[in-house]
C-alpha cells in the first residue's frame, strides 16, 4: 500500500494546479503593424485583444496610447496594411477577408477604409486590398480582384466614390505611387513570368519596365521620380519543387527608365551561396537611401545580410558583417542610416542596431540584454525609433526608444527633471507606449523563463531549443514531458515571447504545460531561420526526404536522457509544420512519442504539393510523409484544423484520421467550420488550447 501511495503520489506530480487560466496568459493585447506617420513624429499600430482588433495611435512628445477605432466583437476579421495619409491626420486601412470563422449569415468582404485621428467615424473607401495613398493625399490607389482602383479622398461622409484606374492582363498588386505623384506602379504577375508596370496619370499611358521571362518584384522610386529599381529573380517556367535551394541561376537588381520602359542590370549575384533570393521583413526589398544607394538582403556568405551599392552600379558594400540574420530592416529618418533587428552576438533573441548606408563604421547596437526587440520604425522627426519589445516574462508590447531632445520646461519645472511631458528627455528613454496592453491579470509571475539548450541530432546537427521547466516545487519525481515543433519550417522560436502572433500563442502554452507540470523542450529543428543559409536550406529537408526526423529524434533522445523526465510519458505537439513532424514522430516513434497533438499538419506531401504520380519526385514526396509511415502509428492523436484553410489542405486531416481508425489507433477530432489556418478567431486559439491541455492530461 506505502509503495502505490508513493507511486500515485509521484504520477500525480504532473497534473500540478496551474495558478492562471489560458484566457489569462493569452488576454493580453498583441501588437502588429507598427508604423511610423509621415510627419509629426507619430507612430500606429493594430492592438489585438482577445480577438478584438483596433488601430492606435501615440504622439509626442506623451506618446500616450489611444484608438481611433472602436470595433467591439471577436469577430475573425483582420485589420492590417495601415497607411497613413501625408499630413498624418488620418490612417487608411484593410479590414476582412474572405474567411467567415464567425459564420455570419450576411457574409463578409475585404475592403479599405479610412479613420481620421479626430475622433470622426471610419468611412469606407471601397473594396479592396493594397492601398497607397497619393504624395498629395488626393488619392488611394488599391486593388480588387487583380485589377489597381483608386477613390478620391475627401471629407464627404459616406463610401468614395471609386473606380478603375486602368485595365491590364495579369494579377495586379502592390501598387507604388511615384514620389511626384505623376505615375503609379505596380506588379503583374502571368503565372510564369512577373512584370513591372507603370501607369502615367496624365497621359493615361501604360507602359512595362525591360520585360523579360523572369519574376521581377519590389520597385523602388527614385527621388526623382524617372527611374524604378527592382529584383529580377530567374525563372525556368517549371513547377517549383519544395527541396533544398543552397544554389541556382543568381537573381539581379536592375533599374529601368520610368519615361520609356528602358532598364539595365546594376549588380548580379554571383554563384554559389546567395546566388538564390532571400528576403527581409521591410516595406520593400529595396531600399533608396541618400546619397544615390540601394539597400538590400544578400546572403553571400551565408548568412542574411544588409548590403548597398550605387544606383548607378560598382561594388557593394557589406553593413551587417558576422555569423547574424537580419530580420527586420527600416530607413532612419534622412535615409542616411538603416535600422534594423538581428541576432548578432544573441542567436536565440532579436536586438536593434543603427548602420550607415555608405558603410561608414560598424553597425551599432541600439538595444541589448535579456529581452527582445524586433520590427522598429523611425518617426518622421528623426527624435525616436518605436519598436515592439517582450522577454521570458512580458510578452510583445509597442514601446518607443527617445533620443536627446530638449523642449521647453513646465512652469516652476527643476532644471534636471528628466523624461517629463514638457521637461527634458534623455538619451535612449525607453517607454512602453500602451501600458494597458498588458491587463494587471496577466500571470507574468508565473512565466519561467526557458533554458537554452543545444542537443545533436542523430546524424549529428547541432540543434538549438528552449528548455521549460516546470516551477521549482511543482512535482516529485521524473515528470512528463513534451516537444513542440514549430510551424513554417522558416521560423524561429526564441527566448521569449515571439513577434508573430501564432507563436506567441505557441509559447503561451509551452508556458502554460510547464506550469502544470511538464518539461516542455521547444525544438529549432534543421529547414528553420536564424542559423544561416545551410541550416535553414537543409539537404533532404521535408519533401526531399523528411531529414527534420533526425531532429525529432535527437528530442527524444536528449529528453529521455534527462534524470527530471519520466521516458515513459513523453508527448509532442505543433502546427503546420510542425504538425507535419508531430505526425512523423507518431508514425514513426510511437515507442517513444506517447501522445500527439496535431494542428493542421501535412500529412502526404505528394497530394499536398500537386505532385502528379508520374513526376519522378512524387515517390520521394511520398515516401518523406507520416501517411507511408503508418503502419507504426500506435500512439493516440488529437487533430485539429479549420476547414476553411488556405495553407494545408483540410484533406490532409481527413485521411489521415481515416487512415488512424481504420488500424484502431484512438483518434480525437476538434474541427472549426470556416476557420482558416492561423485561426482568426480568439476563442478558436483558446478553445483548441484547451482541448489540447486536457487531451495530454488524459494521455501522460
Amino acid at each position: 500500500m506505502r509503495l502505490l501511495a508513493a507511486l500515485a503520489f509521484a504520477l500525480g506530480a504532473s497534473a500540478q494546479q496551474v495558478p492562471f487560466t489560458l484566457d489569462q496568459v493569452l488576454g493580453f493585447s498583441f501588437p502588429t503593424e507598427l508604423t511610423a506617420a509621415p510627419a509629426g513624429g507619430k507612430v500606429a499600430w493594430v492592438a489585438n485583444a482577445r480577438g478584438v482588433r483596433n488601430i492606435v495611435v501615440a504622439e509626442p512628445p506623451r506618446y500616450e496610447a489611444r484608438k481611433i477605432t472602436a470595433y467591439t466583437e471577436d469577430d475573425g476579421q483582420e485589420l492590417q496594411q495601415l497607411r497613413w495619409t501625408p499630413d498624418a491626420n488620418a490612417i487608411v486601412y484593410v479590414r476582412g477577408g474572405s474567411a467567415n470563422p464567425d459564420l455570419n449569415p450576411v457574409g463578409v468582404s475585404e475592403d479599405v477604409w479610412m479613420a481620421g485621428l479626430d475622433h470622426s467615424a471610419p468611412r469606407k473607401i471601397g473594396e479592396g486590398r493594397d492601398p497607397a495613398i497619393s504624395p498629395q493625399g488626393d488619392l488611394i490607389a488599391f486593388t480588387r480582384s487583380g485589377q489597381v482602383w483608386w477613390a478620391p479622398v475627401t471629407k464627404v461622409p459616406g463610401p468614395a466614390s471609386s473606380t478603375q484606374a486602368f485595365k491590364a492582363r495579369g494579377n495586379c498588386s502592390r501598387p507604388t505611387w511615384s514620389p511626384d505623384g505623376s505615375r503609379l506602379a505596380f506588379t503583374s504577375a502571368r503565372g510564369d513570368h512577373t512584370l513591372i508596370g507603370v501607369y502615367d496619370v496624365a497621359a493615361a499611358t501604360l507602359r512595362y519596365l525591360d520585360p523579360s521571362t523572369d519574376h521581377d518584384s519590389e520597385p523602388a522610386w527614385s527621388p526623382d521620380s524617372r527611374s524604378i529599381a527592382f529584383i529580377r529573380v530567374p525563372s525556368n517556367g517549371l513547377r517549383p519543387v519544395r527541396q533544398a535551394e543552397r544554389t541556382g541561376e543568381p537573381w539581379s537588381i536592375r533599374i529601368a527608365s520610368a519615361e520609356t520602359g528602358e532598364g539595365r542590370a546594376i549588380w548580379r549575384a554571383h554563384e554559389g551561396a546567395g546566388s538564390v533570393f532571400r528576403n527581409v521583413t521591410a516595406a520593400n526589398q529595396l531600399l533608396w537611401a541618400a546619397d544615390g544607394r540601394l539597400v538590400f538582403p544578400w546572403e553571400g556568405d551565408g548568412w542574411t545580410h544588409l548590403y548597398s551599392v550605387a544606383a548607378t552600379g560598382g561594388p557593394v558594400t557589406l553593413l551587417t558583417p558576422g555569423a547574424l540574420e537580419v530580420e527586420d530592416v527600416v530607413l532612419a529618418e534622412g535615409r542616411r542610416e538603416v535600422v534594423f533587428s538581428s541576432n548578432q552576438g544573441d542567436i536565440d533573441r532579436r536586438h536593434l542596431w543603427k548602420v550607415a548606408v555608405a558603410g561608414s563604421g560598424a553597425p551599432v547596437a541600439l538595444t541589448s540584454g535579456q529581452g527582445i526587440e524586433c520590427k522598429p520604425v523611425a518617426t518622421s522627426d528623426g527624435s525616436a525609433i518605436a519598436f515592439l519589445r517582450s522577454d521570458a516574462q512580458d510578452p510583445m508590447h509597442p514601446a518607443i526608444r527617445l533620443e536627446r531632445r530638449r523642449l521647453a520646461p513646465r512652469a516652476g519645472a527643476a532644471a534636471a527633471m528628466p523624461a517629463e511631458p514638457g521637461g527634458y528627455e534623455l538619451v535612449g528613454d525607453f517607454r512602453d507606449l500602451d501600458p494597458a496592453a498588458i491587463p494587471e491579470d496577466f500571470p507574468a509571475q508565473h512565466m519561467v523563463t526557458p533554458q537554452q539548450v543545444i542537443f545533436a541530432s542523430t546524424d549529428g546537427l547541432k540543434i538549438h531549443g528552449q528548455l521549460f521547466l516546470p516551477p521549482e516545487g511543482a512535482g516529485v519525481g521524473r515528470a512528463p514531458a513534451v516537444v513542440f515543433f514549430h510551424g513554417g519550417p522558416r521560423r524561429q522560436m526564441l527566448l521569449g515571447w515571439h513577434s508573430m502572433y501564432y507563436y506567441s500563442n505557441a509559447y503561451a502554452l509551452n508556458q502554460y504545460l510547464a506550469n502544470a507540470g511538464y518539461v516542455v523542450l521547444s525544438v529549432n529543428f534543421r529547414s528553420g531561420t536564424g542559423y544561416g543559409l545551410d541550416f535553414r536550406e537543409a539537404l533532404h529537408y521535408g519533401a526531399s526526404g523528411g531529414a527534420e526526423y533526425n531532429d525529432i529524434q535527437g528530442a527524444g533522445a536528449y529528453l529521455r536522457s534527462r534524470a527530471d523526465v519520466d521516458p515513459a510519458r513523453i508527448g509532442v505537439w505543433g502546427g503546420s509544420y510542425g504538425g507535419y513532424l508531430v505526425a512523423m514522430a507518431l508514425a514513426r516513434a510511437s515507442n517513444v512519442f506517447k501522445a500527439g497533438v496535431d494542428f493542421h499538419g501535412v500529412h502526404n506531401w505528394a497530394t499536398e504539393l500537386g505532385i502528379p504520380p508520374t513526376e519522378p519526385d512524387y515517390q520521394v514526396a511520398f515516401e518523406s510523409s507520416p501517411m507511408a509511415d503508418l503502419k507504426g502509428w500506435r500512439a493516440p492523436v488529437l487533430l485539429i484544423q479549420g476547414d476553411d484553410d488556405p495553407d494545408v489542405q483540410f484533406n490532409q486531416t481527413v485521411r489521415l484520421a481515416g487512415a488512424l481508425r481504420r488500424q484502431k489507433v484512438d483518434v480525437e477530432e476538434l474541427v472549426f467550420p470556416d476557420e482558416v489556418h492561423d485561426f482568426l478567431m480568439y476563442r478558436s486559439w483558446r478553445d483548441a488550447y484547451q482541448a489540447a491541455v486536457g487531451f495530454l492530461k488524459r494521455k501522460l
